[in-house]
Formats: C-alpha cells, structure tokens, sequence
C-alpha cells in the first residue's frame, strides 16, 4: 500500500509504526495531539510548514524498507 497526503497520520503510524520517526524527523513530534487524530498528513504538513511531496516519499521508503 502507498501513503498518500489524504491518509490519516494516526492511522498511518498505528499500521506502519515505522514511519514515527519520519515524522518526527521532519518535525511533527506531536503524533499523540489531539490534531493529529483528524489531521491528514497534507494538513499536518502545512501546519507545521513541511514540504509534503518530501514528507510522503520518506513515509513510503520507510515501509518499503
């Protein structure tokens, strides 16, 4: 399965746990927010000024890995 910026971030981290620290590297830490229960990756990407396109190709290599 692909990430794509429409996913849900908890619903991405919750099946691929390998993907908290890319989030975290590209500064979303706050995966357990309440934002972040609602918050799309593009969303939350936007709210934290994080280059989308960059954030999803590092979530999708780290489940490919």
């Amino acid at each position: 399965m692909t990430i794509t910026k429409e996913m849900s971030i908890v619903d991405v981290v919750q099946q691929y746990p390998q993907t908290v620290e890319v989030f975290r590297n590209f500064g979303m830490g706050c995966l357990g927010c309440a934002a972040a229960r609602f918050e799309n990756i593009e969303q939350g990407a936007a709210a934290h000024g994080i280059d989308t396109p960059a954030l999803i190709a590092a979530l999708n290599e780290a489940v490919s890995a």
